[in-house]
């Protein structure tokens, strides 16, 4: 099996634009959302809702935010 430093240096080797394509794959492959967190944030995102619908959430403007954290 080849090693980190093995691939590494038979990148070295490849023309420049392989190069930009080899790291496009790989980033690609970071970028892979996970399917749990994903679905974590859904139930988040879904749970928010309802309290805001149902009056247990508040809601504050974008401006009160950007106020608060942009004048700090």
């Amino acid at each position: 099996m080849l090693t980190v430093t093995d691939i590494y240096n038979e990148a070295l080797n490849l023309k420049p634009q392989e190069q930009a394509k080899l790291v496009d794959k790989l980033l690609a492959l970071l970028d892979e959302p996970d399917k749990t967190i994903e679905l974590a944030w859904q139930q988040e995102v879904e749970a928010r809702i309802d309290a805001y619908e149902q009056g247990k959430m508040g809601a504050v403007s974008l401006n009160d935010v950007l106020a608060k954290y942009l004048h700090e």
